[in-house]
């Protein structure tokens, strides 16, 4: 076994394709989520070296105990993906629930520092490892809306930063930077009218899962190996896009 990994919102989506991109590159791979069955449906595609450990990432418990099951079951943890997040509370934050504002930081934030804390006791003080967050291309800009979700996803890329300085050299801490990307999560922001904004991306299509978990796979390997506190914005373009004039109108 090369490698092990926990990989954490992984029973779909992003999560899940970062699991099974590390998982052809031969680690070991721990998912989490909440949902079970989406869970062990999960680990049934990631093949015989993967193991599920579901619960909420809210709970501290359940992160000690991700980290111990993968560290139990495989015997190192050399790969950290943070990437299970919410993006609630939505809407103008002058009607944001101070509570659910507290819970999208324990999510997004909290969670991510705890997880690391734990796979540095666990492994990574004595053996190193790389961490990587999934944070969003809003943290470089701002939209209606997503007030909350873009304040801990930039709490979480200066964490990212923090954490690189102090780890370093033994353990790499990076960020990806996703824009758009076809999920559950953002359904409700590219199913509304996909053509119409996949034509303002100088790349003419909105993300899948498999552009960030590409990235997050080259970030943890050898040939990343001098790279660490770095941010790598996957987005298609969106933050060049005004200076972008289409040429033709994008295949339907």
């Amino acid at each position: 076994m090369a490698r092990a990994a926990l990989v954490t919102g992984a029973s779909r989506g992003i999560g899940l394709a970062v699991a099974r991109a590390l998982a052809a590159d031969g680690a070991a791979v721990c998912v989490t989520a909440r949902g079970a069955d989406g869970l062990a449906e999960a680990v049934r595609r990631l093949g015989p070296h993967a193991i599920a450990c579901p619960g909420d990432i809210a709970d501290p418990a359940h992160l000690e105990e991700a980290v111990s099951r993968t560290l139990a079951e495989f015997g190192r943890l050399d790969v950290l993906v943070n990437n299970a997040a919410t993006n609630a509370p939505l809407g103008p934050l002058m009607a944001a629930d101070p509570l659910d504002w507290r819970t999208a930081f324990t999510v997004n934030v909290e969670a991510p520092l705890r997880l690391v804390q734990a796979a540095w006791r666990g492994w990574m003080r004595e053996h190193g490892g790389a961490v990587v967050n999934i944070c969003t291309e809003g943290t470089h800009d701002v939209g209606p809306g997503l007030g909350a979700y873009g304040t801990t996803k930039t709490a979480l890329l200066r964490l990212t930063r923090q954490l690189a300085a102090e780890l370093a050299p033994a353990v790499r801490v990076n960020a990806v930077s996703p824009g758009l990307v076809r999920t559950e999560m953002a359904r409700f922001v590219w199913e509304r009218d996909e053509p119409a904004i996949a034509a303002t991306l100088p790349l003419a299509r909105i993300g899948e899962p498999e552009d960030v978990a590409r990235a997050v796979r080259w970030l943890v390997s050898a040939e990343a190996s001098w790279i660490t506190g770095a941010d790598l914005v996957v987005d298609g373009g969106r933050r060049v896009r005004s200076a972008y004039r289409p040429r033709s109108a994008p295949p339907t």
